[in-house]
């Protein structure tokens, strides 16, 4: 099984956010575990080859190639190339998406299980895949047919509800977005459109939200004070650090942390730099 650590970074694969050959060189310099290449990367999965190759020891990993977008067969293909290339540091995460970006999408938990299945006969190992999960039903999918899950826009709580869900084995490591600002309405004016836009909008999200306790109140108008405190831990270094922590203490094996720079992107390296000090020792 690919060694995550228990710290790694998160961001898009989107121009304009950072996501570089050099950035994940200093993020293994800095001593994160894992990068995580998120916004639906392409199933060739070029980036990833290229962040490999620019390191030595960093494990990275997908957050999430969607299964919509490439077939397990292209996926598995690109999988075998670079796991060939660079044995036990790629950890290929793959999940649904969500009904409202794809036309042809439906009947999700089918899908899921079919396009596993496509994997297993494609060779690919259950050690060197995760799932997106956030609900109960895929939660369990998750701990039965991958390594674990790997949950996105969620909170300690449901760390905890989903390592009762999963046991003791398998991997649990969710995604965490945070914002190093003390002052909390300049940090809200930034982390609530990475909670807005789309997720508030995505029935998936709203439910897995509501699951844990939020209301429509908390919901609407591009989400309470409440809520986008919960789902994106702001403050000092130390204060977001032990927003981070508090994921490894309700069970997580790993936690993903998306240093939220804004829309449009911006440079994260500043924020992971003094986290990792804190989280780190570096």
């Amino acid at each position: 099984m690919v060694n995550l650590g228990k710290i790694g970074i998160w961001l898009p694969a989107f121009p304009g956010y950072g996501l570089t050959p050099e950035l994940a060189a200093e993020a293994e310099r800095l001593g994160y575990g894992t990068v995580w290449v998120g916004g639906s990367p392409s199933g060739d999965l070029r980036l990833v080859e290229e962040l490999l190759d620019a390191t030595g020891s960093i494990a990275v990993a997908t957050g999430i190639v969607n299964m919509w977008s490439d077939g397990a067969a292209t996926v598995a293909e690109s999988y075998h190339r670079i796991a060939a290339r660079h044995p036990d540091r790629f950890l290929l995460g793959v999940g649904i998406g969500h009904p409202e970006a794809t036309a042809t999408y439906q009947r999700p938990y089918d899908r899921i299980v079919s396009y596993l299945d496509e994997l297993d006969a494609a060779g690919v190992p259950v050690a060197g895949r995760a799932l997106a999960a956030l609900g109960p039903k895929v939660l369990a999918l998750a701990g039965e047919r991958t390594a674990g899950a790997h949950p996105y826009l969620t909170t300690p709580e449901h760390t905890r509800r989903a390592r009762e869900i999963l046991g003791t084995g398998p991997l649990l490591a969710p995604e965490q977005k945070v914002v190093l600002e003390t002052d909390p309405a300049k940090a809200r004016e930034l982390a609530r459109p990475a909670v807005r836009d789309p997720y508030l909008s995505l029935r998936n999200y709203q439910r897995n939200l509501r699951w844990l306790g939020y209301s429509d109140a908390d919901l609407a108008d591009g989400g309470s004070d409440r809520l986008v405190d919960d789902l994106v831990v702001h403050g000092d270094a130390a204060t977001v650090a032990a927003g981070v922590r508090a994921h490894l203490d309700a069970g997580a094996d790993h936690v993903a942390v998306q240093v939220v720079v804004g829309a449009g992107g911006g440079d994260p390296l500043p924020g992971y730099r003094a986290l990792a000090e804190v989280l780190l020792g570096s």
